[in-house]
């Protein structure tokens, strides 16, 4: 078997094994699916994508986990609009059915979650009403009233969650499921379920496709489910499904699904070889209905070469490589084009693509800024109309300057791209040297890739004067990169932290990351690193776990009540949390920053006022930066045809650089216009 082999599902065959699975997107229209899924999806399945599985919809009105969460009983018109989108570019199309029982929120319905037994929700604490028996049977219904409409709306049939965030889970497991009737059976529920989605889609399409996320690690060993467990049940519920997906996480390990790049890829492989054994010495490799019961594998699965040499393997019959197709809905083309080496990178980041958080975002991509805005941006990859070619600069050779170069270079424009130092990347180069962030260097390997590919003149070693700067760079439009930089700030001893004089032993955050060496002590014999992080992001930490697991003392300064408060976002605070716990770095929490001596720091407790010191051999600031915008503003005061992007605005994360570079390049064609140096496309995100 390979990656690129057709696989049977039920009565259908999907053109590949390469599936992009189930996840929240908030694109929405209320809870019914949008046009905007529509072209989402239908991009993806262009790219070459053997099955799509459309978000999740709540089968029962009684859930309601996110705000613009698909409801089932609203989902028809847009079910059938992705099915005919998709089956038109060759896909098929599955529509993932759930509920989130005791996980979800009623924050939107205003009305008690439910669940099995009245576990409280690990993130609200809010206790569920123990489900009786008219609501399960209402459950049970709803799941194959489901599944009938998503058949006859034209989906090739449905994928049952029991995977994480999942009331079918919570009464698989001992962690949820604490009833003392007959629900207490805990596989009941599931088969339950199961029968009536299969006696449901049978009764609109016999041998449509019905298919099973289940969570085969809880990772919760005192009650939850084990591999060895979700082998039996696996095996025991295959009789009703033509695939399983094999998943992780529990109530307790929300984050253990969709980790960060600091879990290897492709943790699941052996979990799903395992159920996958089980599987087939059960059935004897079929369902009753002659199509083998497939295992698709999932887990951080982001490289085909991996994928490849998983089903090759036979560690599974297929791979889920959603987070990949966000970051390039052109994969499987490129894959099957022997073209691997052109597949935009998947950083494993999570920063944009994770959306089920208080600030409700639209799914996007962090190296493709186009993901979830399909239909409001443009298309930089496709032909464009002929234009007047330009020889355009780009001074700075990091994420929103390759960016840029890049989407000149495709528009046709001669682009020449001017670096100060010898490496290109900027601060993500210099980021991607840090504890668990090694991908963010394979974003700037693919950029420079790219860009030269594309015929951009690549200089590095070019500092641009200011002075005369306007006829150095070409008459042609200019985009500013230059970046950010530390700030120009002294610390002192004097009351409030003034800058008065600057302090030897001082460093930031990039420079440690860049190799600084720091001192070994202090002439008092301490050794320690403080490293005062009032961001609470990747950097902060990054920095102190790659200082400890240098065999430095850290403590971990933070004004916040835990360490890393903003990586929430992406799904890494609590791992971060026990990363940092295990390494044995110390943690001054709810603590500010005074004053900064040559050995030692004066911090204060935020809610007390108490202050007090603490030595150290190196301070490491994981602050805020200041854009490095002063050849900008040269160059802005004698021409008119110049714009800035990425941390030269502002200084922001890679996806802003990435967006910056890619509007500032497309307004070069007309597809927006410049404000203050910066380009906003026609409808912008």
């Amino acid at each position: 078997m390979n990656l690129l082999e057709p696989l049977g599902l039920g009565s259908r065959t999907a053109r590949n094994r390469i599936v992009f699975g189930p996840h929240e997107t908030n694109l929405g229209d209320g809870r019914a699916l949008s046009d905007r899924h529509v072209a989402y999806y239908r991009r993806r399945a262009a790219g070459g994508v053997g099955t799509v599985v459309v978000e999740e919809a709540s089968v029962h009105g009684s859930d309601w986990p996110y705000e613009r969460a698909p409801l089932a009983a609203l989902a028809a018109p847009g079910w059938a609009a992705i099915a005919s989108a998709c089956h038109e570019e060759g896909a098929l199309v599955i529509a993932a059915i759930g509920h989130a029982g005791g996980q979800g929120s009623s924050a939107y319905s205003q009305a008690p979650l439910w669940a099995p037994s009245r576990v409280p929700e690990v993130n609200s604490r809010e206790v569920p009403k123990a489900m009786e028996e008219s609501d399960i049977a209402a459950v049970v219904d709803a799941f194959a009233d489901a599944a009938r409409a998503a058949v006859r709306s034209g989906c090739d049939g449905v994928e049952v969650n029991a995977g994480q965030f999942s009331l079918v889970r919570q009464f698989l497991s001992g962690l949820t499921n604490h009833r003392g009737d007959e629900w207490a059976d805990r596989p009941r529920f599931a088969a339950a379920v199961l029968a009536a989605v299969r006696a449901a889609v049978d009764e609109v399409d016999p041998g449509a496709i019905v298919g099973l996320r289940l969570s085969a690690d809880e990772l919760a060993p005192w009650a939850g489910i084990v591999p060895e467990a979700a082998a039996e049940l696996a095996a025991g519920l295959s009789e009703f499904v033509s695939y399983l997906t094999v998943v992780r996480g529990s109530i307790y390990s929300a984050s253990a699904t969709r980790p960060d790049g600091h879990e290897a890829p492709g943790f699941n492989l052996e979990l799903a070889a395992s159920i996958r054994s089980a599987v087939r010495a059960a059935r004897g490799g079929a369902r009753d209905s002659g199509g083998a019961v497939a295992v698709i594998a999932q887990g951080s699965i982001v490289d085909v070469d991996q994928a490849d040499r998983a089903v090759h393997a036979e560690q599974c019959d297929a791979v889920e490589m959603t987070r990949a197709l966000l970051a390039d809905a052109q994969l499987p083309a490129k894959f099957a084009a022997g073209q691997s080496e052109r597949i935009r990178p998947c950083l494993l980041c999570n920063q944009t693509c994770q959306v089920r958080d208080a600030r409700n975002p639209i799914v996007t991509c962090v190296v493709d800024p186009r993901t979830g805005h399909e239909m409001s941006d443009h298309d930089a990859e496709a032909p464009r109309d002929s234009v007047a070619a330009d020889e355009v600069t780009v001074i700075g050779g990091g994420v929103a300057g390759l960016e840029a170069a890049r989407i000149a270079a495709l528009g046709g424009h001669r682009v020449r791209l001017l670096e100060r130092s010898d490496e290109l990347g900027g601060m993500v180069s210099v980021a991607a040297r840090g504890a668990g962030h090694a991908r963010l260097g394979l974003l700037v390997e693919w950029l420079a890739a790219e860009c030269r590919r594309l015929g951009v003149d690549v200089q590095t070693g070019v500092d641009v004067p200011l002075d005369g700067a306007a006829g150095g760079v070409g008459a042609g439009p200019v985009i500013v990169a230059t970046g950010s930089g530390c700030r120009s700030v002294g610390y002192a001893s004097t009351p409030g932290g003034v800058p008065v004089s600057p302090v030897a032993s001082v460093f930031t955050a990039a420079e440690v990351l860049a190799g600084a060496e720091l001192p070994v002590a202090n002439d008092a014999g301490v050794e320690a690193v403080v490293v005062w992080d009032p961001i609470g992001g990747p950097i902060g930490v990054s920095v102190a776990e790659s200082l400890s697991a240098a065999g430095r003392t850290v403590v971990f300064v933070t004004p916040d009540q835990i360490v890393g408060n903003e990586l929430a976002r992406s799904g890494d605070l609590a791992p971060a949390n026990n990363r940092v716990q295990q390494a044995g770095i110390a943690i001054e929490r709810r603590t500010l920053l005074r004053e900064v001596h040559d050995e030692e720091v004066e911090v204060e407790d935020r809610f007390s006022g108490v202050r007090r010191r603490i030595g150290f051999a190196a301070f490491v600031d994981a602050g805020h930066r200041l854009p490095g915008d002063a050849l900008f503003t040269a160059l802005a005061g004698t021409r008119a045809d110049v714009a800035r992007a990425g941390d030269a605005v502002a200084p922001r994360t890679i996806a802003e650089a990435m967006l910056d570079g890619r509007r500032a390049a497309l307004a070069l064609d007309g597809f927006g216009r410049l404000s203050d140096g910066v380009a906003f496309p026609l409808a912008a995100h």
